[in-house]
């Protein structure tokens, strides 16, 4: 079966959906999107979903597939997406993986081997063992069959800690000497890479400026107060994505509403330039840098180019 698919990425509102979508629809390709909050069902303002009149008849993927009361892993997502992917080339389509998620991207192409999500009450049993006994009296304990990881985790990282106790428990290996075994698996996936951004920082920003304003036109205060009538609260990482913490915040009187525009702003900045230092490990992306306003066509010919030069497609 072949398994070549198509990763356009780039920082968050640098047109990689519309980029996406309109090369499914020239390739008979389908959509498998990698961002973390788009899984999340209920929360489709705030993660710039798009909608079905945006999608153009095009099949997406890995979005609203889970509860926002559920926690989701880069390892429930490399055996979800993978399976999906799989899907898509056993059908004869081209699978197109889009979104910002560095660490999804990298995991799924990577082929990554992680541990069953579906741990069996281990996770839960290290990480009530970590409430009860502390960071410090675990990194003890974990200083016993795994010294490095006790010398280079903090005591107040308990996700990691719990981790490194599942993963010996598990496998009877260390997380450290697991990681590095599956490093050296071959690549799942044969792809090409193509990573958007501005010419000009300051037009990035803008154009961030402007997506968080329509954010608000469209009613992120009503969807996030429809999610806390759901139940939901800062406890959940869904209530953690940029955007949704912010305005629980205006909801529950701490800020004001233009403070939490501005705020919600600045942390979307931060976090494209945090996207933009991940993508800039890499040496093998074919770049496109958009004017303002972008030139969509001249990116669809950069793109269709690029993909006929790697073998994706035909000329």
């Amino acid at each position: 079966m072949p398994n070549k698919v198509v990763v356009i990425t780039g920082p968050t509102a640098s047109g990689k959906t519309r980029l996406g979508i309109a090369l499914a629809k020239i390739y008979d390709g389908e959509i498998v999107s990698a961002d973390s909050m788009q899984i999340y069902q209920h929360m489709d303002i705030g993660t710039a979903k798009p909608t079905e009149e945006e999608k153009e008849g095009i099949v997406h993927h890995m979005m609203d597939i889970v509860s926002p009361f559920e926690n989701y892993s880069v390892s429930r997502f490399v055996y979800d997406a993978s399976k999906v992917t799989d899907d898509i080339l056993s059908r004869g389509k081209l699978p197109i993986i889009v979104g910002g998620t560095g660490l999804y991207i990298e995991s799924l192409l990577a082929g990554r081997t992680f541990m069953s999500y579906s741990d069996n009450g281990i996770r839960q049993k290290y990480s009530e063992m970590y409430d009860s006994l502390g960071g410090e009296k675990m990194l003890e304990k974990l200083s016993e069959f795994d010294r490095y990881s006790s010398e280079k985790l903090h005591f107040n990282d308990k996700k990691r800690i719990v981790r490194a106790f599942e993963v010996y428990a598990i496998t009877g290996k260390t997380i450290s000497q697991h990681n590095a075994e599956s490093k050296t698996i071959p690549p799942r996936y044969d792809a090409a890479k193509i990573a958007l951004t501005y010419k000009n920082r300051s037009d990035l920003y803008s154009m961030i400026g402007r997506r968080v304003d329509i954010m608000i036109e469209c009613g992120l205060e009503n969807e996030v107060r429809s999610l806390i009538d759901m139940g939901l609260d800062s406890r959940y990482t869904s209530m953690q994505a940029i955007g949704y913490k912010e305005m629980l915040e205006y909801i529950q009187g701490e800020r004001t509403l233009a403070e939490v525009i501005d705020i919600i702003k600045m942390e979307s900045r931060r976090y494209a330039k945090r996207q933009l230092s991940w993508l800039g490990r890499y040496d093998d992306l074919n770049w496109i840098f958009w004017d303002n306003p972008p030139d969509f066509d001249s990116g669809l010919l950069n793109s269709t180019s690029f993909l006929a030069n790697m073998g994706i497609i035909k000329p």
